[in-house]
């Protein structure tokens, strides 16, 4: 039975039900194997416990949003 399991930042309840189902169909098509017998889990991680480039996500979010407005 394949598992496949997402860590990410804070999701919606509808990027987690697309997610859930377009990770399980590529899955599927590419393993050969039905639908029915995948598992998805979704470990949602708050932002201020990522990092990247010696920043926290929320930070670098933040910055990202400033300097595209």
């Amino acid at each position: 039975m394949p598992y496949i399991t997402i860590e990410s930042g804070t999701l919606s309840d509808e990027q987690k039900e697309k997610l859930i189902k377009r990770l399980t169909e590529v899955s599927s098509e590419i393993m050969k194997v039905p639908q029915e017998f995948f598992v998805t889990t979704i470990k949602e991680v708050p932002d201020k416990n990522f990092g990247i480039g010696g920043k926290t996500i929320d930070k670098v979010k933040a910055e990202y949003m400033q300097s595209h407005n």
